[in-house]
Formats: C-alpha cells, structure tokens, sequence
C-alpha cells in the first residue's frame, strides 16, 4: 500500500497496523484480525449486538442509500476500487463492522476538493435509506487538497440498515469542517467508522449530530501527518426511549506540536434510553508539545435512562503543552431552575431555556445557518415529548 512519505508517524502507524494502545486492536482489511464479538471484548462490551441486526454479518448485498449531492464548482465525486481507495492511504478498519462495509461495498466514493481550492458554499451529500429488507454497505474517502479550504456536510436519513467505512484525507495547510447529521428512522440502524487524517498546520472541525435511529454507533479516529495539525471534535445527541446511542473517540497523536480538542454532549428522555461515549487520547512518544482535551456531558431528563461515559488518557511522554478530560452525567441543575422560577418563569420554560443554552455552544459553531436552525426545532421537538408535556 502507499503512504505519502511527509507523514512518517501516521504511515508507520498504518504499514505496521499498530495503533500502541491498550483500548483499540490493531486495524486491518482481514476478516480474520476481526472475528465476531462475544461482547466481552473491551471495544463491544456496551454495545448490544443482537441488535446490529447483521451488520456483524459477511453477507453481501447490492443494496444502496439514495445519493444526493451539490459539488460545488471543482469538486468532484467519483467511484474508485477499493485497491485505489488503499492506494490513497485510507484508514485500515479498526474493527469487524468497518472490515465488512471495505470488504461488501463493491469500491469506494471518491470525494475529491482540489489542492487551493476555497469553497464559497458547502459539499452537500445527502444519503437516503429506501428499507430494512437488506444490509447496505458503503466506504467513502474525503481528499482535501494542500491549502483548500471546505465545508463538507452529510446527512443520513429514511431507513436502512446500514454500515460503512469512511476516511478523510486532510492535506497540508488545509482547512475541512465536516458536518454528519444522523437523523434515521426510528427502526434504523446505522454504524460507522470515519478516520481523519490531518495534514502538516492544518485544522480540522468535525462536527456529528445524532438524533434518529434504533441504534447508531460510531467510531472517529484522528492522526496526524505532521506537526502543527489541530483536530476539534464536536457531538450532539439526543436518545429517545428504547434508543441506543454509541459515539468512540480516538484522537492519536502521531506527531509534535499537534492540537485535539473534543466536546460531545448529550440528552436523554425516556424508559431504556442509553447513551455511550468513549474518549481515548494516545499521546506517542513522538508527539511532544501537543495540547490535548476531552469532554462529555449528559443532561437526563427522565427517569429510566443510561448514560455510560468513559474518558481515556495514554501518555508516552510528558514533554506536552497540556492533556486533561471531564465527564458529568445528571439532572437539571437545581440553582440554574431556581434562579429562572425566581424571575417569574414557569418550570417547563426553565428547563426549556436549559436544554437550549447546553446544546446552543455547539449547534452555533456549525456554520451552515439553516441547518443550526433545523438543529434547534429538533431541540425543541424532542423537548416535547417529555419536558414540555410534564411527563419528567
């Protein structure tokens, strides 16, 4: 396989296949290096799999999500082979659900932004589920030229069982926002690995909002081609009764001077809502002078829910400009409640204000008006259910 020879950490990391850290098995194309979970495994022990619903699965199946999509001027999107997608330099699959959508998708998605380039308008590639009768499986590489820069935005909706591997080539001095929107069908399942890979000064926001679907589970990886690349990971999610809602976090720092900062944050309402978040960071023994941070928080809004959160620090040297995580799960905050009742404002418009002033942070750095817009009436429709109609 090829490696560009300027990111010497991150191609050892893919040529060798090992990642160095004790949360994550080392990736791979072969089946083999992914037999199936038992659910004891440290990467699957929260994740229920019987409901996978065969994802898990090696059945093949020329089953497709519905493409939309508006390229700007320039950007192009073509099909590829899946030795052309390694060629490239993607990312190995860290796990069985990636391995199968690389094995079963017939090629790969070739999303391409000229070197230079600066978009005016965002990439839109909106993704439709048309049924639940077959797996859909799908591999996509996002490749961002030096200098370019872009806004990318996907969204996934209708139904569909779906599962796919996808990489994203940051080039130098480039600057990528990437917006997923996860917004299934109620009886959707939907599991996804995205691998970015961020170039010498370049920086990176990727942003993930999960609202819909039986079960969504998500793996981001982040490395780094040279010194000076600056990751930010963002999250959202919202879990309704029943849903299960999985997002895992690797941000590996694979070269000097580099930047992850990470703040996923999430609600829940409803009996048997559950929400996993996993946070790693792998700072190597390469990776001096990084600054590094993670945070989750969780705002439960109804009794009978579930929120598993676990941050990670592995820290090979200690010539770092700083590495720190949180972690908080609960209810309303009482003096937050207090101070707005006091004001002459009634409780279920308090804690409306609440739940909007946790997720407004986040849905404001979005960048695309009308989709912080549509972000905030989701805010409020899920508000609806519960904290509005006095069911808390």
């Amino acid at each position: 396989m090829t490696v560009i020879d300027e990111t010497p950490a991150a191609a050892r990391a893919v040529e060798t296949g090992k990642v160095s850290s004790h949360l994550h098995p080392e990736p791979s194309y072969d089946l083999a290096a992914h037999p199936e979970p038992t659910g004891r495994e440290e990467i699957w022990r929260f994740t229920p799999l019987k409901r996978l619903r065969g994802l898990l699965e090696d059945v093949p199946s020329d089953a497709h999500l519905e493409w939309q999509t508006q390229l700007p001027a320039g950007v192009t999107l073509t099909p590829i082979s899946a030795e052309e997608a390694r060629d490239l330099g993607e990312f190995l699959p860290f796990d069985r659900l990636a391995a199968l959508a690389v094995a079963n998708a017939g090629g790969a998605m070739l999303l391409d932004v000229p070197a230079e380039t600066e978009l005016d308008e965002p990439v839109r590639i909106d993704l439709t589920g048309t049924g639940l009768d077959q797996v859909v499986w799908g591999h996509l590489v996002v490749r961002v030229g030096r200098f370019a820069k872009a806004t990318v935005l996907v969204e996934h909706s209708g139904a569909a069982r779906y599962s796919h591997a996808t990489s994203v080539l940051v080039g130098d001095g480039a600057q990528l926002d990437l917006v997923t929107v996860n917004d299934w069908s109620d009886d959707s399942v939907h599991a996804g690995q995205v691998g970015i890979r961020v170039g010498r000064d370049a920086r990176v926001r990727a942003s993930e909002f999960t609202i819909g679907g039986d079960l969504v589970r998500t793996s981001t990886n982040v490395e780094y081609a040279g010194p000076g690349g600056d990751a930010e990971l963002l999250g959202l999610y919202f879990a309704d009764a029943g849903q299960h809602i999985e997002h895992r976090l690797f941000a590996d720092h694979t070269a000097p001077k580099t930047k992850s900062n990470v703040v996923y944050k999430g609600a829940l309402q409803g009996e048997g809502a559950h929400t996993v978040w996993i946070g790693n960071v792998l700072i190597r023994k390469v990776a001096e002078g990084i600054e590094t941070y993670e945070e989750n928080r969780n705002l439960v809004l109804t009794d009978g829910c579930q929120a598993d959160s676990v941050p990670n620090l592995e820290i090979e040297t200690g010539e770092i400009e700083g590495a720190g995580h949180a972690s908080a799960t609960g209810r309303f905050d009482d003096e937050q409640l207090f101070y707005l009742r006091s004001r002459g404002i009634s409780e279920g418009e308090a804690r409306r204000l609440v739940v909007h002033g946790f997720f407004n942070d986040l849905i404001r750095r979005v960048g695309v008006p009308e989709l912080e817009e549509r972000l905030r009436a989701v805010v409020e429709s899920e508000l609806e259910r519960h904290v509005l109609s006095g069911t808390v």
